[in-house]
């Protein structure tokens, strides 16, 4: 069985930072791409950022610049860092992670999602 457990939502003012965690347990052969994701009230999910076991990094254009994603291969973990919040960047933000198991299926696993709320 594996699982992502996420931690780091709350809430913080704007112009303020939080470090969003995420770590995949359980029986795992292989992480490949980890990612974040997030979703307002009454929006669509939309990709935040998304990073390779290679490193390679991609993000949305409204979190450039102020949002870093990063990854630990060896205790298969995703962060993201986020400076200069704003409101708009209020969601429930979801980690995701490629994950070949023991099992030798490959799926997408998700977090249960932690709560980003940006206001003064």
């Amino acid at each position: 069985q594996v699982q992502l457990v996420e931690s780091g939502g709350g809430l913080v003012q704007p112009g303020g930072s939080l470090t969003l965690s995420c770590a995949a347990s359980g029986d795992i052969f292989s992480v490949y791409d980890m990612g974040w994701n997030r979703q307002a009230p009454g929006k669509q999910s939309e990709l935040v950022a998304q990073i390779t076991r290679g490193y390679t990094k991609t993000y949305a254009d409204s979190v450039k610049g102020r949002f870093t994603i990063s990854r630990n291969n060896d205790n298969n973990t995703v962060y993201l860092q986020m400076n200069s919040l704003k409101p708009e960047d209020t969601a429930v933000y979801y980690c995701n992670a490629e994950i070949i198991a023991t099992t030798s299926i490959q799926r997408d696993y998700w977090g249960q999602g932690t709560q980003v709320t940006v206001s003064s």
